[in-house]
């Protein structure tokens, strides 16, 4: 299985995107095409937790006070579930193998496991 799940607003995401190979490759906007809670859990699994999943960057982080909480997994979880900016992007599935972020190694590896 090969599938991205990106922001099709996002320039950011726009960029990789094109710089990947994406034969083969199912694309989940997730602004358009919301994650479902199976689809979060699925990412879990893979990513080990919620928290490495979850994106501080966002800007609903700081405005909702999040940043001044402690969270616990499951706060996590249903923050991801509830508003699709607190995942962290692209998060790519790759013959079980997930990749999340867009952080230079991160999308690198990405685009060789995707060669």
């Amino acid at each position: 299985m090969k599938k991205i799940y990106h922001l099709g607003s996002c320039s950011t995401n726009i960029r990789i995107l094109r710089e990947l190979n994406l034969e083969n490759v199912e694309l989940q906007d997730i602004k358009k095409n919301p994650m479902s809670a199976s689809q979060v859990e699925e990412l879990k699994k893979l990513a080990g937790s919620y928290e490495a999943l979850f994106s501080r960057k966002a800007m609903k982080y700081r405005s909702l006070g999040l940043n001044k909480k402690t969270l616990s997994e499951t706060d996590y979880k249903n923050h991801i579930i509830e508003e699709y900016t607190f995942l962290k992007r692209p998060v790519a599935i790759v013959d079980g193998e997930i990749f999340i972020g867009n952080s230079k190694n991160n999308v690198e590896s990405l685009q060789a496991k995707l060669s």
